[in-house]
């Protein structure tokens, strides 16, 4: 119950879903934590019911000057942030020619230049304290291609190679960075009406016959971001049921 004694974590999407359930999981490890969602009134309920450890602020990660922000206020909250866990994202099922350019590029400033503004955020205190944990939830749609979604595909591919080269200018600071490829998983962006037949086609697929549970990438995250995995950086985790194992 203390992996994660006297840190603080910074947790986008944190309102529900698997950025809820990491919150969750980390307060229980000793971590104080602050969650960000653009979601004013779910991210309120939920740093609510998480207790005084537990802080809200509403965020838009696709600006710089929210970032500051926000990382200021989490600071005089709780002192240095140690870990950065981006998990913020949206999901657009399109096909390549149904796909306009506008909705393109909003994919990819929420999915993809959202990580970059707070790993950029994060890093001058990470960097001085030589200390810092750094996971990017991308998909296994960062791994492997799947037809109309061609603006959720290419931005958690993006954040799949920001991963490794992050990981790489910083291996000898003292921070760590990798990434989490969640399947089907459980949560209110994926379990909804416009994503049901894409849903059940994959799911059909999954060799565990299943779809995953938020508390499942919570515990994930949480042996990335604790002492466990202190020589794990630029890597992939995947949490799929074996779907990109075939």
């Amino acid at each position: 119950m203390n992996r994660l004694t006297n840190q603080t974590a910074l947790i986008t999407g944190g309102a529900r879903g698997i950025g809820a359930a990491i919150a969750k999981l980390f307060l229980q490890e000793g971590a104080a934590v602050i969650i960000t969602d653009i979601l004013r009134e779910e991210g309120e309920l939920t740093a609510s019911a998480l207790g005084s450890h537990c802080l809200f602020v509403q965020h838009d990660v696709t600006l710089a000057s929210a970032w500051k922000q926000v990382v200021s206020f989490g600071e005089a909250k709780f002192g240095p942030i140690t870990i950065l866990v981006n998990n913020a994202g949206v999901v657009l099922n399109k096909g390549l020619q149904q796909t306009t350019l506008d909705e393109f590029e909003m994919i990819l400033r929420i999915n993809t230049t959202g990580p970059f503004l707070g790993i950029e955020a994060l890093l001058p205190s990470m960097l001085r304290h030589r200390k810092g944990s750094i996971i990017n939830i991308s998909s296994v749609a960062g791994l492997v291609g799947f037809s109309n979604c061609i603006a959720y595909v290419t931005s958690k591919f993006a954040l799949r190679g920001m991963t490794k080269t992050a990981a790489l200018e910083l291996a000898n600071s003292g921070i760590r960075v990798n990434s989490i490829h969640p399947g089907v998983i459980r949560t209110p962006m994926v379990m909804n009406d416009s994503m049901a037949d894409l849903i059940d086609q994959v799911t059909a697929d999954i060799p565990m016959h299943r779809i995953g549970e938020p508390l499942e990438i919570a515990q994930l995250a949480l042996f990335l971001d604790s002492d466990e995995s202190s020589y794990c950086t630029g890597a992939e985790f995947t949490a799929d049921g074996g779907l990109t194992a075939q």
